[in-house]
């Protein structure tokens, strides 16, 4: 396999340059643990087959360019023919035996062929099509992989966030029903308390199938079960979005491996319809040969003789019925295909970058948002507990406060990851993804 694209260095990377190693010895369910994600990436190199496809057709690509090119090598036959012979000859008396022996030794080499010469160009141009493919798919991988990892985290982080709201639910229900029993607080504010404990409740479950959904999804594309997970550190720096969004497109149009493969492929189509014209051109080919017989015409007894040869073979294609004009027209349609192909796929990867950019870009803003409504509503929460005690807050208040302040909390830590997955995809688009953007991530996250 050729090392012809640069993210190459994210596969060395994931593979040599973590430490960390997936947990060995621990099973469950016959399933190995992942507990971080550089143990995750590792297991998915080797576990996914859509990678697996694409690697072994770069190895087919790559053997049929050392077939296309060993075409245009010297070809060396022998052959050797013993035989034993009984002749008669018309007119004379008596029975002619003898034993026969020929051997020929040729050298053949392509002089040219332009048909040949052609598909050697198209064997190379295609295995860099799959390699591209390959790097592509090793790409959408690492990015999967993260993304998926990190809506565990989200979906864990959320449930856990359940679990103190649930907590400080049942904390006012506890001070509602205490008051209520020494008929200082109304049936309908225990009603109230209860209600909420039961909302509660009830999303807590929900959120329960959830983790166990997207642990799943984890486990589908990695082979690993779910561990104690590393967390998004709360001093995580996510670098801020750089350069304007025709930036990126420019940057997805050079790097983006979609567009390699179809440009490759339009170009695989383009020496096609050369291949299909080289069947109106000559072919021309050296020959050298040896021979060494005594059997001659029609295995006539002859002296022993030895005959070299030296030659040129040439060909000129007349008419083949039509067959040729027909193979252009062909080729020329797969080309108008081929250059459509790269058209669409020119566009939607400007879509799905503008799309991931703007995705970035909302998000840094959402996440600063997301902060400042956590830090509001954990005050206002406080200030209405603060008002209950003291009488001047209803238990609705407090309950409501408190709603606020825990789906503030969940919407900050969602954004936050959705913040990073918009980021690996942005970068995964443009083809700019490498073995330190995956590092980096694996530095944000700390042991829980």
């Amino acid at each position: 396999m050729k090392n012809k694209i640069p993210l190459i260095g994210l596969v060395f990377g994931t593979i040599c340059g973590w430490s960390s190693s997936i947990a060995a010895a621990e099973f469950v369910a016959l399933d190995p643990v992942g507990t971080t994600l550089e143990d995750f990436f590792t297991a998915a190199l080797n576990y996914s087959p859509r990678l697996k496809i694409a690697e072994e057709s770069v190895k087919i690509s790559s053997a049929r360019e050392r077939a296309a090119k060993g075409r245009l090598l010297p070809q060396l036959n022998a052959s050797a023919n013993v035989s034993d012979n009984r002749r008669r000859v018309s007119g004379q008396s008596g029975l002619q035996t003898f034993d026969g022996e020929r051997y020929t030794l040729q050298l053949s080499q392509v002089l040219f062929n332009w048909q040949v010469f052609s598909q050697r160009n198209q064997a190379k141009l295609t295995e860099d099509q799959l390699e591209a493919e390959y790097f592509g798919e090793l790409a959408f991988l690492l990015s999967d992989v993260a993304e998926k990892y990190f809506n565990v985290l989200q979906a864990d982080d959320a449930l856990t966030s359940m679990d103190s709201e649930l907590s400080a639910v049942n904390n006012q229900l506890s001070q509602i029903q205490s008051l209520y029993d020494r008929q200082l607080a109304q049936i309908t504010d225990l009603y109230q308390a209860q209600a909420s404990v039961a909302a509660v409740e009830s999303e807590k479950l929900q959120l329960q199938s959830e983790v166990a959904l997207r642990q799943e999804a984890l486990r589908s594309i990695t082979g690993l079960a779910t561990g104690p997970l590393f967390r998004l550190s709360d001093s995580a720096q996510i670098p801020p979005l750089q350069n304007s969004i025709n930036y990126w497109v420019q940057q997805a149009r050079r790097g983006n491996y979609q567009i390699k493969v179809r440009e490759l492929a339009l170009q695989v189509a383009t020496e096609r319809i050369s291949e299909s014209r080289g069947a109106y051109m000559p072919r021309v080919s050296l020959i050298v040969q040896k021979q060494d017989s005594n059997v001659g015409f029609e295995n006539a007894p002859v002296s022993q003789n030895n005959n070299t040869y030296l030659g040129l073979d040439v060909s000129i294609p007349l008419f083949a019925g039509g067959s040729n004009r027909a193979a252009v027209s062909e080729a020329h349609s797969q080309q108008l295909i081929a250059e459509y192909q790269l058209q669409q796929e020119q566009l939607e990867a400007s879509e799905r970058v503008r799309r991931a950019y703007l995705q970035v870009q909302s998000s840094e803003l959402r996440t600063q948002a997301a902060q400042k409504l956590l830090e509001s509503t954990s005050l206002s929460a406080t200030a209405a507990q603060r008002g209950f005690e003291l009488g001047t807050v209803t238990n609705v208040d407090v309950l409501n406060a408190l709603r606020d302040q825990f789906r503030a909390q969940r919407e900050l830590q969602r954004t936050r990851y959705e913040h990073v997955i918009y980021n690996l995809a942005l970068k995964r688009e443009t083809g700019l993804l490498t073995a330190e953007d995956m590092l980096e991530v694996g530095n944000w996250l700390e042991a829980p």
